[in-house]
């Protein structure tokens, strides 16, 4: 980039075409740039996320989650800015003066919350689907690094999935309980 902006002060001509591919040239690394960027953006939300998953589960546990559990841990997920909430709301009830002093995180946590929940509840959140035993020791297993996210198959859970998979489980143990009682 350094080269480019010193071939660039050597041209004579501000149209000249050296000049226009040089600029040309400049512009394309710049977007290079941005989109690497971007990618290490998105995986270092997406590896936070991970994280956090990893951390709520027992340490020793080597079974994947039932999907009562999963449901349980997103709810959690879902309320984990709620004590923030209670600090800011107290500190605005505390001093009247400057009443929207914390406005601009209270807003921000606001958005997250309606954006995650509506995601769940409808087309699903990008997440690693727990109850699968491979994905569930994938995780176990990471590093915790946001270089290795890119690694993962994540799938969208919903809300509707994790009723499917405990459907399809009741009907899974009842069918297993009919067949032993028959034998």
């Amino acid at each position: 980039m350094v080269n480019l902006k010193k071939e660039l002060q050597k041209c004579k001509h501000p149209n000249s075409r050296k000049t226009k591919a040089l600029s040309k040239k400049a512009r394309r690394q710049n977007n290079k740039h941005k989109q690497r960027l971007g990618h290490a953006i998105k995986s270092n939300i997406l590896g936070e996320k991970l994280n956090w998953f990893r951390e709520r589960i027992e340490g020793d546990r080597q079974t994947p989650l039932t999907p009562e559990e999963f449901e349980q841990l997103i709810n959690l997920y879902l309320k984990r800015f709620d004590e923030e909430l209670e600090q800011i709301s107290l500190k605005q009830s505390i001093s009247k003066s400057r009443n929207r002093q914390h406005c601009a995180r209270q807003d921000v946590i606001r958005t997250t919350i309606e954006r995650e929940s509506d995601e769940y509840r409808t087309g699903g959140i990008e997440l690693l689907n727990l109850c699968d035993s491979v994905k569930f020791k994938a995780l176990k297993d990471w590093d915790g690094s946001a270089i290795n996210v890119q690694h993962f198959k994540m799938d969208l859970i919903s809300q509707n999935l994790l009723r499917r998979m405990k459907w399809e489980l009741e009907k899974n143990t009842i069918g297993e309980n009919e067949n032993k009682t028959k034998n």
